[in-house]
């Protein structure tokens, strides 16, 4: 049975920006991901819990990181998309 989530954008104006900032194939990339998310299909992403969070993961793909937070109600809000940095990881 297919699980659809619901994906929230919780820092729009810095995410948007980020996104901006992209080139074709990163925008192309960042969207297979959203999808991927959506349809709880985790198969090929590096995902991995961040210590100290109970419920707060990141996608690793290339150098994109997306930093996401998963509800009970089964909405997913993407906290943060960055390149990796020595900051990706302090929200």
């Amino acid at each position: 049975m297919l699980k659809i989530f619901f994906v929230v954008f919780s820092y729009m104006d810095k995410i948007a920006k980020f996104l901006a900032r992209l080139n074709s194939q990163e925008k192309a990339l960042v969207k297979i991901i959203f999808k991927k998310i959506q349809e709880n299909n985790f198969k090929g992403l590096d995902l991995k819990k961040l210590k100290g969070y109970q419920d707060i993961f990141r996608i690793r793909k290339g150098k994109i990181r997306i930093i996401y937070r998963l509800d009970e109600n089964r909405q997913i809000f993407i906290l943060a998309i960055e390149r990796r940095s020595e900051k990706t990881y302090n929200f």
